[in-house]
């Protein structure tokens, strides 16, 4: 199989996680007999300094015409002060909208030789495994322009959502529930907003096409706090932008860190955006401690959902898992009797769990 995967490095951290992802890649081309195609191009802060907008024209070309998009992190406070237009995660929420990736998918895993990590005692994480589907174009993110009234002493926020846009991120879920334990879970704030309300309509109408799939709504307060007291409870998530922003990185606290969580942002036809849940840390970048554990489990959701390769896919996750198994860790996560090592040193174990030679075929470099 030939790929044309493109590679948003961008802030902080990101260059040095992405790096570690491409490099398991190139495992699984040469052990799997794939080519992989690899281009990269700039978005957020560097590509403000470089070009004058966080997401220049060059990109977005290059990612329309990617089979996968892989990204590190925006975002740092060498940008803080720049006017909201140019901020760099305008150049996120951007290539999310350019490309129609309406659909964000967090998986979140209590892994067992971490699980000290968790500031949760051990029979709270135990058992955790649960999927959040989160909205990821419409909502207050995606709103009329923001805006502040009365010399700036009034702020509006806009949350708009269409009966289409509820439609189809629904009908996403019940197909990953139907996919995994078979349970659903809607999250709403039904008793307040006129939005939700849509939303829990849809969603109730949307049911009678799953009826292997078990639905319950909860509203969105009960849902942060059961996520905490008993997560195992949940299999299927399913809410809007905002909403699913907060309560993915609150599951953070299940794996001990947000470095273990990774994403799937897709459209319908399976093109996709991959990127860690993690923010840049500016305050570590450069000095080869960040945890890319994130970035390469999102680099084997890229291979299941845009590249149909199932048996890769679980050849990444299996490796991390064994590598974590052995007791390795970043210095993001506290593990008791752990074994901590740099980013480099972690990316090579889980390569070496992969294959006991580092790829040399199948590789290639291109440019858009």
């Amino acid at each position: 199989m030939k790929k044309h995967i493109v590679l948003l490095p961008g802030d902080g951290i990101g260059p040095e996680v992405i790096h570690s992802a491409k490099k398991v890649l190139e495992v699984i081309a040469e052990q799997y007999e794939h080519q992989f195609c690899f281009s990269s191009h700039d978005i957020g802060g560097v590509a403000i300094d470089r070009h004058g907008s966080p997401l220049p024209d060059e990109t977005v070309k290059a990612c329309e015409k990617a089979d996968a998009i892989l990204l590190g992190a925006v975002g740092g406070p060498k940008w803080d002060q720049l006017p909201s237009q140019l901020r760099p995660e305008k150049g996120l929420l951007g290539i999310r909208k350019k490309l129609g990736l309406f659909a964000n998918l967090r998986p979140v895993k209590g892994y067992p030789n971490v699980m000290s990590a968790s500031p949760l005692k051990d029979h709270v994480v135990a058992g955790s495994d649960l999927l959040i589907v989160r909205e990821l174009t419409g909502g207050l993110y995606f709103g009329q322009p923001s805006e502040r009234r009365d010399n700036g002493q009034t702020v509006v926020d806009t949350l708009q959502y269409s009966r289409s846009e509820i439609e189809r991120i629904v009908e996403k879920a019940f197909q990953s529930a139907r996919l995994r334990r078979k349970h659903l879970t809607s999250v709403d704030k039904a008793n307040v907003l006129e939005s939700s309300k849509l939303w829990r309509e849809v969603v109730e109408e949307k049911k009678v096409d799953y009826p292997d799939v078990v639905l319950e709504h909860m509203l969105v307060d009960a849902a942060a706090m059961k996520l905490i007291t008993n997560p195992s409870h949940f299999d299927v998530i399913v809410t809007e932008n905002m909403f699913g922003d907060i309560l993915s990185d609150e599951a953070s606290v299940l794996t001990g860190s947000l470095g273990m969580l990774p994403s799937a942002s897709l459209r319908s036809d399976g093109v996709g955006l991959y990127e860690p849940v993690h923010g840049s840390a500016p305050d570590i970048a450069g000095k080869g401690i960040a945890n890319p554990i994130a970035t390469i489990l999102s680099a084997a959701l890229m291979l299941r959902h845009s590249f149909g390769l199932e048996e890769e896919a679980y050849a990444i996750e299996k490796a991390v898992q064994e590598v974590l198994k052995d007791g390795y860790h970043t210095a993001d996560l506290h593990v008791e009797n752990g074994k901590q090592v740099r980013t480099k040193e972690i990316t090579h174990h889980v390569m070496d769990c992969l294959s006991p030679q580092s790829a040399t075929n199948s590789i290639m470099s291109c440019y858009a």
